[in-house]
């Protein structure tokens, strides 16, 4: 079984569970917090995964370092640990926070300009690709791109809308050149 599959059957469990109490931000802000403590302290997972401590001190250390977290997360990187899985945790947030968003009717969008984007800007953008993509609301990154030259392109998942005067351009040397 793939690492992603695996990744999504425990986001699945747990976004059931979260959405059962009514948590789902709660929880996905513990899985962002999770992510940032693997991403800064890759220490952490070679911690869990030492066969120098045992499983039940692992599930007490965890428990401990997590104490503020949601019970339904601490209990996750528990089971995790007692699996032998505790590579798969950004896995499994990031898949968590596509149920999650889905859920709510939203979705994560990366938006490439030559500038940054105002506040205003943005929720219009947000408006109207939403509608293109079927959410209510987009979450939207701001990237900048300068190759760009002006326009935008919005990344929302595997679909790409580009705008970009770059693009323009190559567009039109294809059809002139052919």
């Amino acid at each position: 079984m793939s690492n992603s599959t695996v990744a999504k059957r425990y986001a699945q469990a747990l976004f059931e569970l979260a959405q059962q109490k009514n948590m789902l931000a709660e929880v996905g802000a513990d899985l962002n917090e999770l992510t940032k403590v693997v991403n800064e302290s890759p220490d952490f997972l070679t911690l869990l995964t030492a066969p120098k401590f045992s499983i039940d001190r692992k599930k007490q250390m965890v428990a401990s370092i997590f104490a503020s977290a949601t019970p339904e997360v601490v209990h996750t990187i528990q089971l995790l640990v007692e699996k032998k899985r505790v590579n798969e945790i950004k896995l499994i947030a990031k898949a968590y926070a596509e149920l999650a968003a889905n859920a709510q009717g939203t979705a994560d969008a990366t938006v490439f300009s030559t500038r940054v984007l105002s506040a205003e800007e943005s929720a219009s953008i947000s408006t109207a690709f939403a509608q293109l993509v079927g959410k209510q609301s987009l979450n939207i990154t701001n990237e900048i791109d300068p190759s760009l030259l002006g326009g935008i392109r919005v990344q929302i998942g595997n679909h790409i809308y580009d705008s970009s005067v770059a693009n323009k351009l190559e567009r039109l040397k294809r059809e002139l050149i052919g």
